[in-house]
């Protein structure tokens, strides 16, 4: 058994610091998360062409959020995103992730937190690490996994952030997205002082709730 992390912090601009969300529209995102996750997983070669229109949004390294004059710094520019294209053709369906709130109870643990402290990674003072907020929700079987993404407060951007997983060595947000051995996720998405918006995706080959 084992556990695999994934972080990625985008230099966003100051605007994202004013962005919050009403906890019915956390959940709805968190929801469109999961549902974007799947999307991706269940017709990857459709995916990319998401990111073939979101690719033009780019000049040199910056894209320029879609209505707005807002610009995003990104680490690799257009490589990343036509690395990440290229994957995608290649990629073979994926069955969909089933939806646990257990695993997404662990995950709003962190964002409950991390909303409060301004703080980013994988392990909470108060919550701990991923392996022990999942456990207090139930048992896991096989591996388990947790994504963070910070920034994008529209699912399909929160998606493709984590697929292109821009400025990460080994893409690790992008194979607990795709990886075969994961069935189940939870999502938890909220308010950050720092990047306006974050969605913690936790993963599990399999998932029994806590009674």
């Amino acid at each position: 058994m084992k556990g695999l992390l994934g972080t990625t912090i985008k230099t966003v601009c100051v605007f994202l610091l004013l962005c919050s969300m009403a906890a019915a529209g956390d959940r709805a995102l968190s929801n469109q998360v999961h549902s974007e996750i799947n999307l991706a997983r269940t017709d990857p070669k459709g995916y990319a062409g998401f990111l073939r229109e979101f690719r033009k949004q780019f000049e040199g390294k910056a894209y320029r959020l879609s209505g707005t004059s807002t610009r995003v710094i990104t680490s690799e520019g257009l490589a990343a995103v036509d690395e990440a294209i290229r994957f995608l053709t290649r990629q073979k369906p994926l069955p969909p992730l089933s939806w646990s709130d257990g695993l997404a109870a662990a995950a709003a643990e962190l964002v409950e937190e991390q909303s409060e402290t301004g703080t980013v990674g994988h392990f909470g003072k108060a919550s701990g690490g991923m392996r022990q907020r999942i456990e207090r929700h139930g048992e896991w079987q096989g591996e388990i996994g947790e994504n963070i993404g910070y920034g994008p407060d529209e699912a399909r951007l929160v998606a493709m952030q984590l697929i292109i997983d821009d400025g990460v060595p080994g893409r690790g947000h992008r194979k607990n997205i795709f990886h075969r051995a994961f069935g189940t996720a939870g999502v938890a998405c909220g308010p950050h002082s720092v990047f306006g918006t974050m969605c913690v995706i936790d993963f599990a080959g399999g998932f029994r709730e806590e009674e």
